[in-house]
């Protein structure tokens, strides 16, 4: 299992809404729940790291899995009930070798979360 794979989970999304004054963002939220989860699940070594913004704002909470050598995905319609299931699906990104999981593979929740992919950077060979 790849150690380097992560889930970068946005913390500014708004999930496509305004917010009241002194509101947490849904992304922050979302954010939160994955923590929290994390302390429930066993360690896969799936990093999950807060990332600023991916531009996916009308798209409800939005988070990416990357890993080096493999396929990228942005997802996007997710909201904090998605935490445990998003850490499922990180870990079963994180064992395959091209990260390139099957929509039937996936958990329930998160058939239809995929808003883009982007192919694989190549892996530098050791000593290149």
């Amino acid at each position: 299992m790849s150690s380097a794979a992560v889930l970068h989970v946005c913390v500014t999304c708004r999930a496509g809404r305004e917010l009241a004054e002194g509101e947490p963002r849904p992304g922050r939220l979302l954010h939160d729940a994955v923590l929290r989860a994390r302390l429930v699940q066993p360690d896969d070594g799936l990093q999950v790291r807060e990332v600023m913004c991916l531009a996916a704002c009308d798209r409800g909470c939005s988070a990416a899995l990357t890993a080096p050598g493999k396929w990228s995905y942005l997802l996007g319609r997710l909201s904090p009930d998605h935490a445990a299931d998003l850490l499922t699906y990180g870990a079963l990104y994180a064992a395959h070798e091209t990260g390139k999981i099957m929509q039937s593979l996936r958990p329930a929740s998160l058939r239809d979360v995929v808003l883009g992919r982007t192919p694989a950077l190549p892996v530098p060979e050791p000593g290149a």
